[in-house]
């Protein structure tokens, strides 16, 4: 028989409930008093213009977290990947020091050659090939929001220009990029 969560009794011999147990109780609490306040004050917002304009800006304004990089989550990968040591490969690997207006091709470039890596992962059977994947995914995430701009890329190098390195050289070059790409926004 399926048992529910017992409370369990504390060096007092009081009984307590489980974290999960109070963490959901906490959740059905403010959902219900959230529900109380658009209930008596959301129908009364939007009787008039004012309450509308400010009910669509609220709805509409995108989100943003301030001072955060959207490539922390890849920069949190490749600093699992630059240890591997199975991971034994050439890549082009481009400049640190590169034109800011390339800077988007640079990165993409980097993501090229990390699916270079995906595939000598999947033959070698790597240990970090899941990290590999997640900075792929992560990455093809953060370009959803770029524009390739046709007048950059007709004078910022090919990925196939770039001189090839090591793996080790690779990542270092690649955390240096995003982690100039997110001190551009940082400022």
């Amino acid at each position: 028989m399926l048992g529910m969560a017992q409370p369990t009794q504390n060096s007092a011999g009081a009984r307590r409930r489980p974290e999960s147990q109070k963490t959901h109780v906490k959740s059905i609490c403010l959902q219900y008093q959230l529900y109380l306040l658009l209930n008596s004050h959301f129908f009364c917002l939007l009787k008039n213009k004012t309450g509308l304009t400010i009910f669509f800006l609220c709805a509409y304004v995108p989100k943003t977290e301030a001072n955060h990089c959207k490539w922390s989550d890849v920069l949190k990968d490749l600093e699992l990947i630059k240890t591997s040591e199975d991971i034994d490969v050439s890549l082009y690997t481009a400049n640190t020091y590169e034109d800011i207006e390339c800077q988007e091709p640079v990165m993409r470039c980097f993501f090229l050659e990390m699916k270079v890596i995906l595939h000598e992962c999947g033959i070698k059977k790597c240990s970090r090939k899941h990290d590999v994947w997640n900075i792929l995914k992560n990455g093809n995430a953060r370009f959803a929001t770029y524009q390739l701009n046709s007048t950059t890329s007709k004078k910022c190098k090919e990925c196939e220009e770039y001189e090839e390195k090591n793996f080790t050289e690779f990542i270092q070059s690649f955390v240096k990029v995003i982690q100039r790409e997110c001190k551009k926004y940082a400022n």
